[in-house]
């Protein structure tokens, strides 16, 4: 018992001693595609193809090895080593301009969602026409739990790839059945550290194009444990931070640490927003404010911590963009051996009654001019707008969205969808599964819409009014806001029937 007494402490201790150190750089080796072999989740083999040439950017896939410790958590936030320098190798795809006159200094790097167990790019499918248009690069990160995916996709392509269980004979009462897993998910805390810095560190995967800021994104609660937990113990060579900045999409809650950790409790201090040296955007839909309200925090400008939250009226959790840059049904089913629906409704069962895929583009839009706040936030000491939150009433034992007299919400980030509304933005469908966390609109009726809009001209005036307060408070990008004058260019005929958003 002493000497395991002893083993924790020196771990401890090694710990905080990594704390003050330099994050290691991994190597990177470059793979190529092949006629019959190409990278999974390339611009090419997606739900919806991009054509990477004509944009003036390029991809490639690099496989990254280094050693990662597997950590324990510990009270107050404090983390130990549970086992250290566990050798893994992953892989990033990496999509940047072609040229280094067009790169524009800022790196997005998003660690994939592993809910489906294979790669899934979700925020780069929000995003990724704004980032091309600002000469930005996007970086996504294979996890551990990914990796079974990929080796299965392509057994010789993918050999190389490990994030094995440095202790597989241990106990392990968080992995299935009790039993240990051959796999160690709570190797990638290191893996995303030790790529930022791959990618600051010159002749690494952005080869001579200078990086000036990374801002790290993905859905849920790896991004919150990341930057509560670990962004604090890295730092670049020189001493500057090896991840500037966060964008974080409907937070969730926090992550455990490695497979054998318990759960951690809605109400434990470990969850929600915490300080950081690093500048926080916090995007939340309307339809997860219900869920987030309890991590709601204070707006702040002070240099170690550095936040904001977004609520943004009028959409639901989900939408299309989401699997935009899904990878293909072929390749899904390669992976992991089924996929789900098809391109056009990537679900098992359709909602009731069936509607196509919503995609919601105030979403979009908002996610494009944070992304471009944070980067002139960390870079260039430009503090972002501020919003309001969403406003809540009580309902019975529990608080529901105030919503005016169109239906839609109030207070949040408004955009000219529900302040020049045209339709009702529901935020919910009913339907199994995933429809509860799909929105969908019901237009208004076509003697509202006259009331409120007499004509055309009334209507667009209102739209560009909006649209150019938006874009001059930062709140949607130049670009964007063309996009919605196109989009809103005239009223719509008919009414009282359900769409789209």
């Amino acid at each position: 018992m002493k000497r395991l007494m002893l083993l924790a402490v020196l771990l401890s201790v090694a710990t905080g001693l990594a704390a003050q150190g330099t994050t290691p750089v991994p190597k990177t080796v470059a793979v190529p595609n092949t006629a019959d072999s190409y990278a999974f989740m390339s611009a090419g083999h997606v739900f919806h193809p991009i054509d990477l040439k004509k944009a003036g950017y390029v991809e490639e896939e690099f496989f990254v090895s280094g050693n990662a410790n597997v950590y324990e958590p510990g009270p107050d936030g404090a983390v130990t080593v549970r086992n250290a320098d566990a050798p893994y190798t992953t892989r990033i795809l990496v999509i940047r301009p072609a040229t280094a006159a067009k790169f524009s200094g800022n790196v997005v790097l998003e660690p994939f969602f592993a809910a489906r167990r294979f790669d899934w790019a979700l925020m780069w499918g929000y995003s990724h026409e704004s980032l091309m248009e600002h000469g930005d690069a996007w970086v996504g990160l294979t996890p551990p739990a990914d990796i079974p995916g990929l080796k299965k996709f392509n057994p010789t392509r993918y050999a190389p790839l490990s994030a094995n269980n440095p202790a597989p004979q241990a106990p392990c009462a968080g992995a299935g059945q009790n039993g240990p897993a051959p796999v160690e998910d709570g190797l990638r805390w290191d893996m995303m550290s030790q790529v930022a810095a791959a990618l600051k560190t010159p002749g690494g995967p952005m080869g001579s194009m200078k990086v000036e800021a990374i801002v790290m994104t993905t859905q849920g609660g790896d991004l919150l444990t990341y930057m509560n937990t670990f962004q604090s113990r890295t730092k670049m060579a020189d001493g500057s931070k090896v991840v500037d900045g966060f964008l974080s999409r409907n937070p969730g809650a926090v992550a455990k640490l490695n497979q054998c950790a318990p759960n951690i409790a809605a109400n434990d201090p470990r969850q929600g927003f915490h300080r950081t040296n690093g500048a926080v955007i916090a995007v939340i839909a309307q339809g997860e404010v219900p869920d987030s309200v309890r991590l709601r925090r204070s707006d702040n400008d002070d240099p170690y911590d550095r936040f904001r939250v977004y609520e943004v009226a009028g959409v639901g959790h989900i939408d299309g963009f989401a699997y935009h840059q899904f990878p293909s049904i072929a390749d899904q089913t390669a992976a992991v051996g089924a996929a789900q629906g098809s391109v056009d409704w990537p679900f098992n069962a359709p909602c009731e009654p069936a509607f196509a895929m919503p995609f919601q583009s105030p979403l979009a839009y908002i996610y494009d001019s944070s992304f471009q706040n944070l980067f002139d936030w960390v870079r260039r000491g430009i503090a972002p707008p501020r919003a309001e939150p969403i406003q809540l009433k009580q309902a019975g034992d529990k608080q529901e969205i105030a919503v005016d007299a169109n239906g839609n919400g109030l207070g949040g980030v408004r955009t000219p969808y529900v302040d020049v509304p045209v339709a009702t933005y529901l935020t919910t469908s009913p339907g199994p599964g995933t429809c509860r966390e799909l929105g969908h609109s019901v237009p208004l009726s076509q003697a509202k819409l006259q009331s409120m809009y007499p004509n055309d001209k009334a209507y667009t005036t209102k739209v560009a009014a909006s649209v150019d307060k938006l874009v001059k408070e930062t709140w949607l990008t130049e670009s964007d806001g063309k996009k919605i004058k196109a989009e809103l260019k005239a009223l719509p005929k008919g009414s009282g029937t359900t769409s789209n958003n």
